[in-house]
């Protein structure tokens, strides 16, 4: 009896409260609606199409003929350069890893703006940052193109899950394709272009192919990230986009105006016989199970040791490899680790934190290596010399 009375009471409920909620959600739709039409209407027009002309044999096509490739970009700065990601044009470059940055013979770069995308521009890429998958692109004759002026980067490190994420770019070769969604995660951290871990932001907005190297923007039209790759078993679309967060670029932008490469991966590449601390650190510590953490009372952060160079640096500071490796979940998990938890002062969180350390320093430079072993922290002192890689 009282189920019926509520549920006649649920059905006198005034025909005015009823339209008051459907006025309500009218009204927050519409301001959703506005906003997204705002950013794209204001910042549009700063979002490229990024082309690259590659010579090469296609099917039905002659070896003089090119295939296409490309991506997105946006414009970064008053001059008119543009931002975009390196895996995006580096296959058109004579040797992605020299300096000069030149392009191949019979190759050729482009970008089309939103008012004209029939009109390409030719480009040159000035600066890459291999370590966050970045480029800089600047215009051959900024004269003849528009000058839109630069989307506004925000601070990546104040994104919160679930805000709305909106992405522009040049998805298949649509041209300025706009998709809205929100933000899934942030810190998402995985390998980058070269392996590096990059503390991803993931969003749930469209991006596919072609929409690398465009901007994820807020709902105030800032540049939160720049979309640069997607977990997707089928290749397109799946749900999961990821993007540089723009500190990462704000933090390379003077080395990347500056020209040629940079980044420590950069360097490593370019300086093959540098010293080095002889370790491998192939896991860090929020690698582990939660459960499998707290049973071997490790620290909150830090990266584990899984190998050590046999006479090496490390070896001779007294840095230990692993004693025995468990099985959870169907992974090995090295146990009775040496933990590295800090260099020189710094903390450490993941690997490029140590190795950016090592790729200031000279031979025979010495550096204080914080190791967290069976439950307590020592400081062991370190002397750089060149190792030889290990099979």
């Amino acid at each position: 009896m009282a189920f019926a009375l509520a549920m006649v009471g649920l059905l006198a409920l005034p025909a005015g409260t009823l339209d008051a909620r459907e006025d309500r959600r009218a009204r927050l739709q519409l301001e959703y609606e506005r906003n997204t039409v705002e950013v794209v209407r204001r910042v549009g027009p700063s979002v490229v199409a990024v082309h690259v002309s590659l010579p090469g044999e296609r099917m039905e096509m002659t070896p003089e003929e090119s295939r296409m490739v490309g991506g997105s970009g946006f414009v970064v700065d008053t001059e008119g350069r543009i931002i975009t990601n390196f895996h995006v044009v580096m296959h058109a470059l004579e040797n992605p890893s020299d300096p000069a940055l030149e392009l191949a013979s019979g190759a050729s770069l482009t970008v089309s703006f939103l008012g004209s995308p029939e009109q390409e521009h030719a480009v040159r890429v000035l600066g890459a940052n291999p370590d966050f998958d970045l480029a800089l692109l600047e215009l051959l004759d900024p004269e003849a193109a528009p000058a839109p002026g630069p989307i506004p980067l925000s601070d990546s490190d104040r994104v919160q899950v679930g805000q709305k994420a909106i992405a522009i770019g040049n998805p298949f070769g649509l041209h300025s394709t706009v998709t809205v969604g929100i933000i899934s995660a942030v810190e998402r951290e995985r390998p980058g272009l070269i392996g590096i871990e990059i503390p991803y932001i993931q969003t749930d907005a469209a991006i596919n192919p072609g929409n690398s190297g465009g901007p994820l923007l807020d709902s105030a039209g800032e540049v939160m990230g720049i979309n640069n790759a997607i977990m997707a078993p089928g290749g397109t679309f799946a749900g999961i986009g990821l993007a540089v967060p723009a500190n990462l670029l704000r933090e390379a932008m003077a080395e990347l105006r500056a020209g040629g490469l940079s980044g420590f991966a950069a360097a490593a590449a370019q300086l093959p016989h540098r010293p080095r601390l002889g370790v491998e650190v192939g896991l860090r510590v929020v690698d582990y199970p939660p459960a499998l953490r707290r049973e071997l009372g490790f620290p909150p952060r830090g990266v584990v040791v899984t190998r050590v160079s046999e006479s090496g640096p490390a070896d001779l500071a007294g840095i230990r490899g692993p004693e025995e490796a468990m099985m959870v979940n169907g992974r090995l998990f090295p146990v009775g680790v040496d933990i590295i938890t800090r260099i020189e002062g710094r903390e450490v969180n993941r690997a490029v934190d140590v190795q950016r350390v090592i790729l200031e320093r000279e031979e025979g430079d010495v550096v204080t290596v914080t190791v967290w072993r069976d439950g307590e922290e020592r400081e062991l002192e370190v002397t750089l010399s060149v190792v030889a890689p290990q099979p």
